[in-house]
């Protein structure tokens, strides 16, 4: 764990140090973000809550406090206890690699052209250079689709996420129109995997998929059950994009961690289309001082998509 100015201050072991960084409520595992079981007698390094950098066993996740399965049913329309999630993704890092796009298809078991995770060519004004922008769902505290939904399917839950439940969803598209944002797809497409009221389906995981339904970005709340970043987070290889608990003030990109509120107020971070009052819980650090030109953005791209992209540069 890379230590930042202010992360002493932060509230980072609520549940103890005996479960480390894996809370008992299935939080963020921070800058340990882990994928295999660790062996007996690992080691992780963890802060302590008066700033003291300390060695701990690293923790196997406890199923009976912490369910390593996705939520179904009404479970899965509460939320993890405690937990108020949000994402922080710095502008001035992104060069459009599309390894969160990539990452996040795979992870959603979705086809080429479905994308949940967006990156876009964007201009502030005619005197500045384009700067990449990805875009997700943005897990509004005021989701105009969570409104408009008749049957109920798209839902708010306590810890910020919005999902869909594609066991209720019906195909009406009203939260397509709803969504200022354009979050969300309609699974047109039929795949293999796609199959009705499968029991094994979630709304934390969104796999199977079903054909009519619509599906979005989801914060990937299973993997937050287990203490691991959302696919777009881990598979970032800039780090450009953080996620964290507003609840304990810090974010990660599974590299550094870092306060949350002193992330914002320091670098100035806005979010997106704020005078809609949607209240989003995705917040952008703006382009300034970039690590790389935009053209970087076109090496993995077709010669028609470049100029696609070119020819419809969005305005915030």
């Amino acid at each position: 764990m890379k230590d930042k100015k202010g992360n002493s201050r932060r509230k980072f072991l609520s549940a103890g140090l005996k479960i480390g960084v894996a809370t008992a409520a299935g939080g963020l595992a921070a800058a340990n973000v882990f994928e295999e079981p660790p062996t007996k007698g690992e080691k992780i390094k963890v802060l302590t809550t008066d700033g003291t950098v300390i060695e701990v066993e690293k923790p196997v996740t406890d199923c009976k406090i912490n369910p390593c399965v996705p939520a179904k049913g009404v479970e899965a329309r509460k939320g993890i206890p405690g937990r108020s999630f949000v994402m922080v993704i710095d502008l001035a890092k992104c060069k459009n690699a599309r390894k969160c796009v990539e990452s996040c298809q795979k992870g959603h078991d979705l086809l080429p052209d479905q994308e949940l995770m967006k990156v876009y060519l964007m201009k502030d004004n005619p005197e500045s250079e384009p700067f990449w922008f990805p875009k997700n769902c943005f897990h509004c505290d005021n989701p105009p689709c969570v409104k408009v939904c008749p049957v109920g399917a798209t839902f708010k839950r306590t810890d910020n996420i919005v999902l869909v439940d594609a066991d209720r969803c019906i195909g009406c598209k009203f939260c397509i129109s709803a969504c200022p944002y354009s979050a969300r797809i309609l699974n047109w497409a039929d795949k293999e995997s796609y199959a009705s009221n499968d029991p094994s389906y979630s709304p934390e995981t969104q796999v199977p998929g079903q054909h009519g339904t619509v599906s979005k970005c989801d914060f990937c709340p299973d993997r937050a059950r287990v203490g691991k970043l959302p696919y777009c987070a881990s598979s970032c290889p800039m780090g450009a994009i953080y996620f964290g608990d507003k609840n304990e003030d810090a974010v990660t990109n599974g590299e550094e961690t870092l306060r949350f509120k002193e992330l914002i107020k320091e670098r100035v971070g806005y979010r997106y289309l704020e005078e809609l009052g949607t209240e989003p819980n995705v917040y952008y650090l703006p382009p300034v001082n970039r690590m790389f030109p935009y053209e970087r953005g076109f090496s993995k791209l077709s010669e028609e998509q470049k100029e696609i992209l070119l020819n419809s540069i969005s305005k915030p």
